[in-house]
């Protein structure tokens, strides 16, 4: 008699996929922001998520910052209409852009439109998320030391939309010119599909 383990997979819905990009968007945001030092370590404590240890946030005001932002994306992950999210590292003295992290989404349209959502196993979709935050804080390993005093924005990209909240301002994209890129894993829910990157400013352009 054989016996064979299973993936067992889940029906994916579109608002279940949003929230688990958002949850991604979290961890990989806040992992950022510890591995780069742009916020001090004390500032942060770990958890285990994905199957892995995470260094999150204990600063009120960024965990607010943070959640307000997120909570608008993920209604508009909801909707169908996030195309791009991108955290932007800035020297305060010069208000030079030194990182700019994107994070493309791809949306299934089919299912947007009500049709019938796709399925995949939960473990699976943790894994290759796992992969990434793995990436990321491998990230130091390439990117050069960020050893003056930084700020963060973050950018969020849509189809047109009519409900931005007021406090919102419009930006300019905030390039790097003849920056570094490198591309990170990507991982998908089937109903969303989305690729992180991040482009540098290298020592050599410094």
């Amino acid at each position: 008699m054989q016996c064979q383990a299973q993936l067992q997979r889940s029906t994916i819905t579109l608002k279940g996929s949003a929230q688990i990009v958002t949850q991604y968007f979290e961890y990989a945001v806040q992992s950022i922001l510890y591995q780069r030092g742009v916020y001090p370590s004390e500032d942060f404590k770990q958890k285990k998520e994905y199957g892995i240890m995470l260094w999150v946030s204990n600063d009120d005001s960024l965990n607010k910052y943070l959640s307000t932002v997120l909570s608008q994306t993920k209604e508009w992950l909801e909707s169908g209409k996030l195309r791009q999210l991108v955290l932007v590292i800035t020297d305060v003295t010069t208000s030079e852009v030194l990182e700019r992290w994107t994070f493309d989404i791809d949306t299934n349209r089919e299912v947007v439109a009500g049709g019938k959502p796709p399925e995949k196993a939960e473990s699976e979709i943790k894994g290759e998320i796992a992969g990434i935050l793995r990436q990321i804080c491998a990230s130091v390993s390439f990117l050069p030391l960020l050893d003056t005093r930084c700020s963060i924005d973050i950018l969020v990209y849509t189809d047109n939309v009519e409900d931005v909240p007021a406090e919102w301002e419009d930006s300019d994209a905030r390039n790097i010119k003849n920056a570094e890129v490198v591309n990170l894993r990507a991982f998908s829910t089937k109903v969303h599909n989305v690729k992180t990157m991040v482009a540098y400013k290298s020592d050599d352009m410094l």
